[in-house]
């Protein structure tokens, strides 16, 4: 059979706020493709770089496997993934770069590659798969062990003859339950185990349930997946489920779909799934206010263990969240906080600064939704504009020579915005600060009216606050010079 060697680009060390975090999760999109490609008959490896120090450790692994094709299939499920930082991009092409120097021919498929496939075809790689790639992917390979025309395949762009051949983008499959598992037994989960349960006590591990997202934040990028939404029957994401926990044993999943649960009914068959077969799971998911509030829904996730909930709260400005096409109320993220924590369901936010527009009222307003709503845990980022989106092109004109972050933590505002780089860095720390702040406050009124011996988290959230204190009063000073200095009021 043909050796076909897959790898993805990313590095979590590469990554220091990821690594630092110590919550790496294995490529599942990866190891969904290797699945495919094996059972269309080319005999699969893979090469893990979630770990690994550096692309360079590729060479030697290439050297031994030999393979025909390298792929480097990146995790269209991971979020992180749809960053396109350049740290990776630059891992991606050393790797092209070695292997096309083995005689591999060398195929990718990931969001930055989607977007930008002039940089990667001059950098040793003779095919992107755009979009989903399993079916394009099964499809490329056997025309090239045929010597056909890959010119005629939907979802490819290639040089020939110095010649760009972008072709038509390939439907997205529908019929998800007709996939394979992943090929979980191509990787090592032991030194993914030993991490998160060295730093967190637990071990976490990723599945998919859909693919895709029909709403139209305008700021969100969709190079793999696309505006279309497509679920796994409840049957088939448990029948997942249950294999993970006899092979693997994890204690906690992440469902890392962009939207969990959103067709109509699937949370309740999930539900009722789980407690048919008398299982006992925690885990996370990511949604959306107005989605929580439909049906029973919080209700089924909290009887079928999830355990945190992230919400795209962005702003707790509506003018902004109406900008961003984001179609949400300021009213439902206080409401869904609220169900959230009375069903025993954490609540965690992401939110965004620097879109178009904001002023400092609008950063003051989203500040205030926080301090009054308490979320468990709060993401911060900065308007990142991205290829094929509509904010990209409101942006397009004001954009900086640098146009991606380098790693997650780079904050970078790519465009001209209200304010610089460094005022939404400040600010960045001056909101966990206030959030710590705060969290401690609440701590010190739940002692006052619900006496009790206090345990360590009670502390510890008070130490926190003591320590952010003094640094939100610095930051809060900083913020104000920058804005004096700009003639920003």
């Amino acid at each position: 059979m043909t050796k076909v060697l897959f790898t993805h680009s990313y590095f979590y060390k590469l990554d220091p706020k990821q690594w630092k975090f110590k919550q790496p999760y294995p490529p599942l999109g990866t190891l969904q493709a290797a699945s495919v490609i094996r059972n269309a008959g080319f005999e699969v490896s893979l090469f893990d770089v979630g770990l690994k120090d550096s692309p360079e450790e590729i060479n030697p692994f290439l050297e031994n496997e030999t393979p025909t094709y390298f792929i480097i299939y990146d995790d269209g499920f991971n979020y992180l993934t749809k960053m396109c930082l350049t740290v990776m991009r630059e891992a991606a092409f050393i790797m092209a770069s070695f292997a096309k120097q083995k005689g591999c021919i060398v195929i990718i498929n990931s969001s930055d590659s989607s977007d930008h496939y002039e940089k990667y075809l001059q950098h040793g790689v003779d095919f992107i798969v755009r979009g989903e790639g399993e079916e394009t992917l099964k499809e490329l390979l056997h025309s090239l062990e045929e010597k056909k025309d890959p010119s005629i395949i939907n979802g490819l762009a290639f040089q020939l003859q110095s010649q760009l051949i972008v072709t038509p983008p390939r439907s997205v499959i529908r019929d998800l339950d007709s996939l394979p598992l992943p090929s979980w037994d191509l990787l090592d989960l032991k030194p993914y185990q030993l991490i998160w349960r060295e730093h967190h006590g637990y071990f976490s591990i990723n599945l998919a349930t859909t693919r895709g997202c029909p709403y139209k934040c305008n700021w969100c990028a969709k190079p793999i997946y696309g505006n279309r939404y497509n679920s796994r029957s409840a049957f088939q994401v448990v029948n997942e489920i249950e294999f993970l926990l006899k092979n693997y044993k994890p204690d906690h999943f992440w469902m890392s779909d962009d939207i969990f649960g959103l067709k109509p009914g699937w949370v309740n068959s999930f539900r009722d799934e789980v407690k048919k077969r008398g299982l006992s799971i925690r885990y996370k998911i990511q949604s959306r206010v107005d989605l929580l509030l439909e049906e029973d829904n919080i209700s089924a996730l909290a009887d079928s263990g999830a355990e945190t909930v992230w919400v795209g709260a962005e702003s707790g400005s509506q003018k902004i969240l109406d900008a961003m096409d984001k179609g949400t109320k300021i009213e439902q993220i206080h409401e869904a906080r609220s169900l959230l924590k009375q069903k025993g369901i954490k609540a965690a936010f992401f939110l965004q600064f620097g879109y178009p527009g904001e002023t400092k009222d609008d950063i003051n307003d989203t500040l205030q939704m926080v301090l009054d709503v308490m979320p468990d845990e709060i993401g911060i980022s900065v308007s990142y504009p991205l290829p094929g989106t509509k904010f990209y092109e409101n942006v397009k004109a004001g954009l900086h020579e640098k146009q991606n972050w380098s790693d997650s933590d780079d904050l970078a505002m790519l465009f001209a915005g209200t304010y610089n780089s460094g005022y939404y860095k400040i600010l960045h720390r001056y909101i966990h600060n206030r959030f710590r702040i705060q969290r401690g406050i609440n701590q010190i009124r739940d002692w006052i009216t619900k006496p009790r011996i206090p345990v360590a988290l009670d502390l510890k959230r008070v130490a926190s606050m003591v320590f952010h204190f003094p640094l939100a009063i610095v930051n809060a000073f900083q913020l104000h010079q920058i804005s004096k200095t700009n003639g920003i009021n």
